[in-house]
């Protein structure tokens, strides 16, 4: 696994209300959205803000930790291809990480599987085929070229 953060995915109530915040009220601007369910922020060429819709996020990463001063997220790492999600995810179990979701076909078009680090951070390992999966990629120097800064 190549040293590289990908996303950092937020568990939110209201995608709607964060949206607000960050688009209207912070100026940034939405690289992707699904409106009532997922809105994507490019923070740096090579890194995803993810607001993602809580019950959705708990259905596939698992129970949310709602204590006061814990938030839900999970960080992501990219991978270019379907086959480097099971081979990373293999990685960080030989590592001392656990399994905590086996890579699976997703109905949005990519792959992904999570694990836990020892303290229990969850990560996503994505092979996503869009074109904020692409970007990232690209930026990352894994796939072609990078677009111009």
């Amino acid at each position: 696994m190549d040293q590289r953060l990908s996303f950092i995915t937020l568990a939110v109530p209201d995608p709607a209300a964060s949206r607000r915040f960050y688009a209207d009220g912070l100026g940034w601007e939405p690289a992707f959205e699904a409106e009532g369910e997922v809105v994507f922020f490019l923070v740096a060429p090579t890194v995803v803000l993810s607001l993602w819709r809580a019950d959705d996020f708990a259905a596939e990463v698992g129970p949310l930790d709602r204590r006061p001063g814990t938030a839900p997220l999970t960080l992501a790492h990219n991978v270019p291809t379907p086959a480097q999600v099971d081979a990373v995810l293999a990685e960080a179990v030989a590592a001392g990480g656990t399994l905590v979701g086996a890579a699976q076909d997703r109905e949005w078009g990519g792959r992904s599987g999570y694990f836990a680090d020892p303290d229990g951070y969850r990560w996503e390992v994505a092979y996503n085929p869009g074109p904020i999966g692409e970007q990232l990629m690209r930026a990352a120097g894994l796939l072609g070229e990078a677009p111009p800064a």
